[in-house]
């Protein structure tokens, strides 16, 4: 498909319905990043009735630049750099450290407000589902990536309702399926594939995680 999505909820369940022969499995575990990726999960959660939770990640900007990516930290401590884009501007390991520092707190204060005192959730060999809401260079997506694998989950799947075609077929390599929904050539940007991109924020995530507890456990799951 390559029509435009009306919100990221309709986009969840577009992609619920590609997702739908995870249904009812009881090792699979959606997470969101947030968070724009939580409304996109949410539906996917509720669709297969599988347990939602998020999985944080922040982006590295570039010092002035802040748009471009130099890389990316992911809950599990883990620190994932774009070294072509680190040599070309001739970025300092001090400039790096201090940037990851200030995403480091911003990381920890959402892990707070998102998840309160409960502990990340067990992944060891459960089915995964990474959720976002697009993939424009995947420097985020794989950091969150790349800390999931530390928890020996039994599967990856990482999933988008956009995402360029040399993306998908990139994180092939280190996932075991992708599953995109409008695959455009150049992407220019994932706001323009939905009609109502408008922020989600940190009390929407709130609601849909509560939201998809208490649908979980009045399911008996």
């Amino acid at each position: 498909m390559n029509s435009r999505f009306q919100n990221r909820s309709e986009a969840g369940k577009l992609l619920a319905a590609k997702l739908s022969n995870y249904a009812e499995a009881h090792d699979v575990i959606v997470l969101g990043l947030p968070r724009g990726g939580v409304p996109v999960a949410y539906e996917i959660a509720e669709a297969l009735h599988a347990p939602l939770d998020v999985w944080l990640v922040r982006k590295l900007g570039v010092p002035g630049q802040e748009e471009l990516a130099m890389g990316a930290i992911s809950s599990g401590g883990v620190m994932i750099l774009n070294n072509e884009i680190i040599q070309a501007l001739s970025i300092s390991q001090e400039a790096i450290d201090q940037v990851a520092e200030v995403e480091q707190r911003e990381l920890e204060r959402r892990d707070r407000a998102y998840r309160g005192d409960r502990a990340l959730p067990q992944l060891q060999d459960h089915t995964v589902i990474l959720v976002d809401d697009g993939i424009a260079t995947s420097s985020t997506l794989r950091a969150a990536i790349a800390a999931l694998q530390q928890q020996h989950p039994q599967r990856i799947i990482a999933a988008a309702p956009v995402a360029p075609p040399t993306i998908c077929e990139d994180l092939k390599r280190i996932v075991d399926d992708v599953v995109c929904l409008n695959m455009p050539d150049p992407l220019q940007s994932i706001g323009m594939w939905y009609k109502d991109f408008s922020q989600t924020t940190d009390a929407e995530v709130r609601e849909l995680l509560k939201r998809s507890a208490i649908s979980l456990a009045a399911a008996g799951r």
